[in-house]
């Protein structure tokens, strides 16, 4: 269940919500502590987390919904109008509504991305809280597309189904999460990253994963 916050949201509450993004994204939730998010936020009471979202977990709770809620709304209205088309949804559409929802998630005022990086230190190191937080209505988009992934692959075994979708998940991750990752860094260009040619070739590559040959006989 999503909780509410202690205090009504404000321009102080977000600046607090945009530099934890950050540093959450940087050195995962369990590197940061709240003084330093007040720091970076530039508040001048170290209680300033404390009293906006009542404790760190809460505030990482609410970022986790901010981009879910973000994510799975344009996933869900991209597959509606798929769905409403006489035609079925082929591979490559099914892996742009899973890819592109994701880039940017807040926005293109935002500085920096930082929500694939955030959210995917948050899966390997606590999932099982991140999967309560979502409770499977935050991510309800992602789970259409999977169903339309077991039908584009249903001449294959259920279990090499199940560990490609696993597979694109985890690739999925890592893939944007660099993304991020070098488009925060300023010190140099980032030809690759910086040309929008990139992801549709990501998106080639997704199909590629999903549709390859198998060699595994057993379970």
């Amino acid at each position: 269940m999503v909780r509410l916050n202690p205090k009504p949201t404000s321009d102080a509450a977000e600046i607090i919500k945009t530099a934890a993004l950050k540093l959450f994204a940087e050195c995962g939730v369990d590197g940061v502590t709240v003084r330093e998010i007040a720091a970076e936020a530039g508040q001048k009471n170290h209680a300033a987390v404390g009293y906006y979202f009542g404790s760190k977990e809460s505030l990482i709770r609410e970022l986790i919904v901010d981009g879910a809620r973000i994510i799975d709304a344009e996933r869900n209205a991209r597959l509606d109008e798929l769905e409403a088309k006489p035609t079925s949804p082929t591979t490559r559409d099914i892996c742009e509504v899973l890819v592109y929802p994701c880039v940017n998630p807040s926005g293109p005022d935002v500085e920096e991305e930082c929500y694939n990086r955030f959210i995917v230190l948050v899966g390997m190191s606590h999932r099982a809280f991140m999967m309560e937080v979502l409770a499977g209505s935050l991510n309800s988009g992602y789970l259409r597309c999977l169903e339309h992934l077991r039908r584009l692959m249903a001449p294959l075994p259920h279990h090499i189904i199940s560990q490609r979708q696993v597979f694109v998940g985890a690739y999925m991750g890592a893939v944007l999460s660099a993304r991020e990752s070098l488009l925060a860094d300023q010190t140099r260009e980032h030809p690759t990253w910086q040309s929008p040619k990139t992801l549709q070739h990501f998106i080639d590559t997704l199909i590629a994963v999903i549709e390859a040959p198998y060699s595994c006989d057993q379970p």
